[in-house]
């Protein structure tokens, strides 16, 4: 399968991630990083342990003509090519002009601005690929690090709903973020003069 975000990124609008598509050979990484009982806490969607069996059949769902509400891509180094990470846009209402983001970066490539990186790459192809005009985001409140992350990418709190998430024997509030095309313009301009 060839890869088109390679290309898409080839105009250096990071220096040191691309963003890629998954195949079967990324599955030992994705369920050693998944399987991380940090990432099942901040992970909303999943808190089972998972196997590689399950990994690989998801990678299977995720290209093709059935699956058009959603983009998930892997975040890559572009020094060694290595998988780091993972990124999508879930939902994606091509009438409202609207999706929310997932991400996650494996554990010894967080707090150094490789986060920040991708889900600019992810936001440009979001609003100037896709013609979307807000992306929303969901995290636990215990997830300061995600909800710092994307604020720095234009990312504004929009709402907070109290007690919504329980983990580890107690109820956490859940908030949305959103970003709007409008608003992130500025900064992709100077990130893309700054990288």
């Amino acid at each position: 399968m060839k890869n088109i975000f390679i290309d898409y990124n080839s105009k250096e609008f990071s220096s040191r991630v691309y963003l890629g598509l998954l195949d079967e050979s990324h599955a030992p990484f994705l369920v050693q990083e998944m399987n991380e009982p940090e990432m099942r806490d901040y992970l909303l969607s999943n808190n089972f342990p998972i196997s590689e069996q399950n990994e690989v059949e998801w990678i299977g769902r995720l290209y093709g003509p059935k699956n058009n509400q959603n983009v998930t891509l892997g975040i890559f180094l572009k020094d060694t090519k290595q998988l780091i990470g993972v990124m999508s846009l879930n939902k994606i209402s091509y009438i409202h002009g609207t999706s929310i983001t997932g991400a996650w970066l494996g554990k010894e490539f967080r707090n150094n601005g490789l986060g920040v990186e991708a889900k600019m790459l992810l936001l440009d192809y979001a609003f100037n690929t896709l013609n979307l005009r807000k992306i929303q985001s969901a995290v636990i409140a215990t997830n300061t690090r995600s909800t710092d992350y994307s604020k720095k990418c234009g990312y504004k709190v929009e709402a907070t709903f109290p007690k919504q998430i329980f983990q580890k024997g107690q109820y956490w509030d859940e908030i949305f973020l959103a970003v709007y095309r409008e608003d992130w313009l500025p900064l992709w301009e100077k990130f893309i003069r700054g990288s």
